[in-house]
């Protein structure tokens, strides 16, 4: 097998992936356009809290399936199998947990921004702490999302580097800028329309070049490719069944369920009921991009499993894998490897698209507002556009920071998760615990942060031992090997000569359990500090920031859900007169008293859920 030229990527390729960016820029025109005359910067930011269910549950899956998922997992499977797609367990428990415990708390209780919530049920210190922790891990990620397949593609197709992240930056600020969240939540329907087209396409053609679907199959049999389920409960395994489930669980749970970008997107909708069914429908996008991600890996390895060529050295990391062999199966056919390049960078585009508004959003929301309260509309509208403008530089720019960290950019990978479990650890504080002060959930915070960095700094500096990984064979007997000696040399993986006792255990554990680790160091931290520090009464905290998960359990006795409720009055049933003239709602916000449940702003007893259109923050506090 010889290298593949990057004069392969011809004239049509180009025109392919330039119409991606055209349409992306001409969607965020159209809105620009349309929305001139209600251009305010709730419009902006939530899109006036008037969103379908469809729209928003194609975005989601889009902002959520990167260009790391497009080239990442075809190549994790064709290294170490298809125990991945246990990870449609995990998506699963992820959005029953998001639209069951986090979503009905956020949506009722008005906010824009997630922080928001912290600062109505701690205090503003931990709202901007929060704040921070998000902002610098966002720009962090997004960098490396656009810079990672930006690099892959550069070296296999000879596709443009800086091109292509320059254009990628341009492009999400422009339209982001232009049509704010409609904007980037109908351009990521569109993105994701030719994700799926894309794996598709190559899924089809590599299927029809290796023999059909049967050949494939015994193939990915022989190669030990479909030994999926791994009960070994070894937490230093890299994939086993507990886990990808459990472990994957937190993970994804972490930078999603109280993930700014989500929750943006989820109420933006006109209902409550709508935006739990954009996450149901959401699942089934995440379930139809996994399994086209993993039957692409298997594809993959049938096509190269007699010469693997990245241990040939064609080509210098995995990430490659799915741009060459892109380029192998369509050499002859001018515009097709166009589009598995804008399948790729439509979940870049994405992504990028969908950090940039929704850091913009978190800084108008947390900073602006609150040091300069008194902005006029259409002055914070020209603000909210003007920060989508310097996110939009500052992740373009760390994705020229990515190219300087060299190995450091591994790490810049993980921080997602690394930021995602204590944060996620912070919100299950203040909404299932009741008795959390904001000492506790500060000190919480720090304690899941220092845990979660701790141990994945470590697992940097001291990689796992191979063994632990068990990556499966690759074969190169059909390969031509010029310098075999000096190439196994260079592929081989160093190992630190000195290895601490920790080296082998804490640092070894798997990287999906770095989330779960953050998030219950941050809880178990933040219930004894509060406990120590007096824990915060009952009847001080407003039902509308709690969510009583203990009703599913001791639904059968009264006694036992009320103690449980730690003495938040989610039963009461005070009069709506009465609660009027106090200004609030808070005995009944989480709607378990349904005689009452009509009454309250927000709640539509026709759709029988709760709405935006009449939905204020001051309304309820």
């Amino acid at each position: 097998m010889n290298w593949i030229k990057s004069s392969y990527f011809v004239a049509w390729d180009y025109v392919v992936f330039a119409a991606l960016f055209l349409i992306s820029s001409g969607i965020g025109v159209f809105f620009a356009i349309k929305e001139r005359k209600n251009a305010t910067s709730k419009e902006f930011l939530v899109g006036g809290k008037q969103m379908t269910c469809g729209p928003v549950a194609l975005s989601l899956t889009a902002s959520f399936m990167s260009a790391v998922t497009v080239l990442g997992t075809p190549a994790e499977v064709y290294r170490y199998g298809a125990p991945f797609v246990i990870f449609f367990i995990s998506y699963t428990f992820v959005i029953i947990f998001t639209s069951e415990l986090f979503l009905p708390v956020f949506y009722r209780s008005g906010i824009t921004s997630t922080y928001e919530y912290l600062e109505l049920r701690f205090n503003k210190s931990v709202r901007f702490a929060a704040t921070l922790i998000y902002i610098v891990q966002t720009i962090l990620y997004t960098g490396v999302v656009v810079y990672a397949p930006a690099l892959a593609l550069n070296q296999v197709t000879g596709f443009n580097l800086w091109g292509s992240v320059f254009a990628t930056g341009i492009v999400c600020t422009f339209y982001c800028t232009l049509g704010g969240l409609k904007a980037v939540v109908w351009t990521d329907a569109f993105q994701l329309v030719v994700m799926v087209v894309g794996f598709l396409t190559v899924l089809i053609q590599g299927t029809i070049q290796n023999g059909g679907p049967n050949n494939i199959w015994e193939n990915a049999i022989n190669g030990s490719r479909l030994e999926v389920f791994d009960f070994d409960v070894d937490p230093l395994r890299r994939h086993t069944f507990w886990t990808i489930t459990v472990g994957g669980t937190f993970t994804w749970l972490g930078i999603y369920g109280v993930n700014q970008s989500t929750i943006q997107r989820c109420i933006s909708c006109k209902s409550e009921k709508q935006a739990k069914l954009a996450l149901y429908l959401n699942l089934l996008g995440l379930w139809v991009i996994l399994v086209c991600a993993v039957f692409s890996g298997l594809v993959m390895y049938a096509h190269f499993k007699n010469c693997d060529p990245w241990t040939a050295g064609f080509i210098s990391a995995p990430d490659q894998l799915m741009p060459y062999f892109v380029m192998d199966i369509f050499s002859t056919m001018p515009g097709l490897p166009g589009l598995f390049v804008a399948c790729a960078f439509s979940g870049t585009l994405s992504t990028v698209a969908a950090s940039i508004n929704a850091l913009a959003t978190v800084t108008f929301e947390d900073f602006v507002k609150d040091y300069f309260p008194n902005l006029s509309e259409k002055m914070s509208t020209w603000v909210s556009k003007g920060l989508c403008i310097v996110f939009g530089v500052l992740c373009t720019s760390m994705a020229v920071a990515a190219s300087l960290l060299g190995g450091v950019v591994q790490a810049s990978l993980s921080i997602h998760g690394m930021c995602g479990g204590p944060m996620l650890g912070l919100f299950t504080l203040g909404i299932v615990f009741p008795c959390t002060n904001w000492k506790g959930a500060a000190g919480g915070l720090l304690t899941g942060i220092t845990l979660a960095f701790w141990v994945a700094i470590g697992a940097f500096v001291y990689p796992a031992q191979p063994s632990k990984a068990r990556p499966l064979h690759l074969s190169t007997a059909n390969c031509t090997l010029a310098n075999s000696t000096e190439m196994i040399t260079t592929l081989a993986p160093t190992l630190p000569p000195i290895r601490p006792q920790l080296a082998d255990t804490w640092y070894s554990l798997s990287y999906l359990y770095y989330s779960a680790v953050g998030c219950l160091g941050c809880i178990i931290a933040g219930l004894l500090i509060s406990s120590l520090t007096g824990p915060d009464k009952g009847k001080d905290v407003k039902p509308q920031l709690i969510r009583p998960v203990c009703n599913l359990f001791c639904f059968w006795s009264k006694k036992y859900k009320t103690l449980c409720w730690c003495g938040v009055q989610h039963d009461s049933t005070i009069p709506v007169n009465d609660a009027k003239k106090a200004g609030t709602d808070d005995s009944l916000k989480n709607g378990f008293n349904k005689e009452t449940q009509n009454h309250l702003p927000g709640y539509n007893h026709h759709e029988k859920s709760y709405t935006n259109t009449s939905i204020e923050t001051e309304s309820y506090f």
